[in-house]
């Protein structure tokens, strides 16, 4: 029996060893997978950028092809953006030079806010551009050559090894395809650290025509940029703030419809520009809708997605009972609880209906919606840098704590929703940029004064004929 042991032993404790082994490794390749947050800088511009009532005024009045109609339509629209005169407009149409874009004005605007979001980014983690592994950028609507990566490669002379991507045409979802890179990169490669960068070139898309639907893009669009620094590394865990636990992307660009709902192209005049279709909250909503299905049961508890399943078979079943008696009785419609899984919810601050849309298909409440209304009220909808001014916001409140889950909610072109789910692995509470104007949000009021200054100009042209 002692011999029997003894060989036994013999093959057990190699088997133990190796089961030991495998499960070592498989732990430490997840931990090296998983894609943390180390920090973000947002860009904010200089007090004189800002596009208030009668800066808007003076460029209505420089672009010869609005007439009387396409006044009232842009007065009307600003006074219902849902923002205010605190918006920042890009450089090239603040120095009045619209009318003749250029590659360089194109250049000197991204410079401006890319080089300053990278700039803090570096400062604020300590983390040398030498140390860089990945580096994307996100910017939809010019994509020049040499890329914008080699343009910030070139800046901060990054080692010749670096991964560099250089993403367009994905509009104001562009940020978390950006990350879905990254993180999907870092699955196969351990030990990195990675750099995303979200902007858009407004200026050189300024629209000089009068089709209304192209005309909401310059009251919508704001300057605005966020730079993101990612890594994989297990010994920068302990400084990270965020952790990306899950990220789904929805695509439902084979409807025709859906597809051109936000679309660049030329006007009949050649007038080039942005279409803003009146059914793109329409397709936003059915975009969210197929996403939520896929990411939700990643995240909510596995107690309210039985109870969510077995509700609606329920109300199912009762309403096919009412219909064969009654004829036309309807199944009630069963509401996920969202927040047992999420306490946050930063939603893309693409324009007022946008973010009423979303907050109504959720069941959220004005807390919910809050931080997306306070970054389109202040900053406008800054494209794919929009999510980050939104938690931003968040963590200027100082909402955020050791533990909570974010749902972040992008839409863009396309037309696509790309969803991501974060935890937050500190208390966070930095102002950033809204240092100097946080404790006067909420506001009592998110009216804007846009006709009252200027609805001088429509009296002038009625009174002249126009």
């Amino acid at each position: 029996m002692e011999i029997l042991s003894v060989i036994a032993s013999l093959y057990v404790l190699p088997l133990l060893f190796l089961v030991f082994h495998v499960c070592k490794s498989a732990v430490e390749k997840r931990r090296h997978q998983t894609c943390y947050m180390l920090d973000y800088e947002c860009y904010k511009p200089p007090a004189e950028r800002k596009l208030d009532a009668m800066t808007a005024g003076r460029i209505m009045g420089r672009t010869r092809n609005l007439g009387l109609e396409e006044l009232r339509f842009l007065l009307k629209a600003a006074s219902r953006s849902g923002m205010s005169e605190e918006t920042y407009g890009p450089k090239s149409v603040m120095e009045g030079s619209e009318g003749r874009p250029c590659l360089a004005d194109a250049y000197a605007e991204v410079d401006e806010m890319v080089f300053s979001t990278v700039d803090g980014l570096f400062a604020k983690t300590g983390i040398p551009p030498s140390e860089i592994d990945i580096l994307v950028t996100t910017i939809s609507l010019l994509s020049p050559a040499p890329s914008w990566t080699a343009r910030i490669l070139n800046r901060y002379k990054m080692r010749e090894d670096v991964k560099v991507y250089n993403i367009s045409g994905m509009g104001c979802s562009g940020s978390v395809s950006g990350i879905d890179l990254v993180q999907q990169l870092m699955k196969s490669n351990s030990n990195c650290n990675a750099i995303v960068v979200s902007t858009e070139v407004m200026g050189q898309n300024w629209y000089g025509g009068k089709e209304k639907s192209m005309l909401l893009s310059n009251i919508l669009f704001r300057a605005g940029a966020c730079s993101m620094l990612f890594t994989n590394k297990p010994t920068l865990r302990n400084r990270t703030i965020l952790k990306l636990k899950c990220l789904h992307r929805t695509h439902i660009g084979e409807d025709d419809e859906a597809y051109r709902c936000c679309f660049e192209k030329e006007d009949e005049s050649g007038f080039r520009g942005f279409h803003l279709s009146k059914k793109l909250t329409t397709f936003a909503a059915d975009a969210l809708t197929k996403n939520l299905k896929v990411l939700l049961p990643k995240v909510l508890h596995t107690r309210e997605m039985v109870r969510y399943e077995l509700v609606s078979r329920w109300n199912r079943f009762r309403g096919l009972v009412g219909r064969s008696k009654e004829g036309n009785s309807k199944p009630e419609v069963v509401r996920v609880n969202l927040k047992s899984g999420i306490d946050h919810f930063c939603i893309h601050p693409g324009g007022r209906a946008v973010i009423d849309t979303v907050g109504k298909r959720l069941w959220l409440d004005s807390y919910d919606v809050e931080p997306a209304k306070m970054t389109l009220f202040r900053f406008g909808n800054t494209s794919s840098a929009g999510l980050w001014y939104v938690l931003a916001y968040m963590e200027a409140k100082k909402r955020l704590k050791k533990g909570d889950v974010i749902l972040m909610i992008s839409l863009g072109a396309g037309f696509k929703c790309n969803n991501s789910v974060w935890e937050v692995m500190r208390d966070l509470g930095r102002p950033s940029v809204w240092e100097d104007c946080i404790n006067d949000y909420p506001p009592t009021h998110l009216e804007n004064t846009f006709i009252e200054k200027l609805g001088h100009l429509i009296d002038n042209l009625e009174s002249c004929g126009a």
